[in-house]
């Protein structure tokens, strides 16, 4: 050994070879956090059982839309046959799919959509949570992430990165789908008069991406297991409601009592997005309910820095 190094031969040290490409900043760690994150979550059977029951909605949406087109061209006859088993008549489907259902391509049919969908992303996001971020803490996964040459912020994102992916694969890119299946059955003229409910969309699924994002990410930061969250998520998105409607409709309270029910805040702003005119006349200003999703999601940042500056971290 001495004699081949006195030579200038180099040692062969278990075959390692040096990395050879392009070293990127702390900001790329981003991505692999999420991609990790989601590879979790997409291995869970659960996962799957509740994003096909969430596009059974989006189906209803979608085939609907088809159906009211035949309804409209049978509209002359007085029953007709709707499969093999079943008749119908097609004023009664018009009326069900236009006037009940809102499929009429309208801010009404997105509106209901993200509605609908809202309660199985929560139900995800409660069993999701404590996978995400709560195992890190609890496990001690967490000081592994922080020990390498990124920082707090860049663990979030990553974090919240994944939880948004999967938001927006269950309310903001079908309703898109929706809304260039309607264009496609209607007119061209679709897309340029409806522009602004295009990007009213996108609206309402960003503002309802950042305030689960952050209040799961808090949630599950400070709880960790997956019964309490999901205990905390019922609290906060269905207690909430019902407390709410009874002071208001029930007890006569003012209509800012509303503002405790986040899903309905989430709703109002996202109304504003799409340009919905009409609001009960027992709901809060849309402003106010805009400035309590800002104070809640300023709340849940400030904890996840303040507990994840509690990390001890070796480098």
């Amino acid at each position: 050994m001495g004699e081949s190094l006195s030579r200038g031969a180099a040692p062969d040290l278990l075959h390692y070879r040096p990395w050879r490409g392009e070293y990127r900043g702390p900001t790329a760690s981003i991505w692999p956090v999420a991609r990790v994150s989601l590879a979790m979550i997409f291995r869970r059977r659960l996962f799957w059982g509740l994003y096909i029951l969430g596009m059974l909605i989006f189906l209803l949406f979608f085939f609907g839309q088809y159906l009211l087109a035949w309804a409209q061209t049978q509209a002359g006859e007085d029953n007709v046959r709707v499969g093999s088993f079943a008749r119908a008549n097609p004023a009664d489907l018009v009326r069900l799919m236009r006037d009940i259902l809102k499929l009429n391509g309208s801010a009404d049919t997105y509106r209901n959509f993200m509605g609908y969908q809202g309660h199985i992303v929560m139900i995800v996001l409660a069993l999701a949570g404590a996978i995400l971020i709560g195992n890190d803490i609890r496990f001690g996964t967490l000081p592994f992430y922080l020990s390498k040459p990124m920082s707090r912020w860049h663990y979030l994102l990553g974090k919240g990165l994944a939880v948004a992916v999967f938001i927006n694969l269950m309310t903001t890119l079908p309703a898109e789908a929706l809304f260039i299946q309607y264009g496609l059955l209607d007119s061209w003229e679709y897309f340029f008069d409806n522009a602004r409910l295009f990007f009213g969309i996108l609206g309402y699924g960003a503002i309802q991406t950042v305030t689960l994002c952050t209040i799961l990410l808090a949630s599950a930061t400070w709880l960790r297991k997956t019964v309490p969250l999901i205990m905390t998520w019922t609290t906060l998105f269905f207690f909430c409601r019902l407390l709410a409607n009874a002071l208001v409709d029930g007890l006569h309270f003012d209509p800012r009592w509303r503002l405790i029910d986040l899903w309905n805040d989430i709703s109002l702003v996202g109304n504003a997005c799409l340009a919905f005119q009409e609001q009960a006349a027992n709901q809060p200003s849309r402003t106010l309910a805009a400035l309590v999703l800002l104070g809640v999601n300023a709340t849940c940042l400030t904890y996840l820095v303040t507990r994840l500056q509690a990390v001890e971290i070796v480098r």
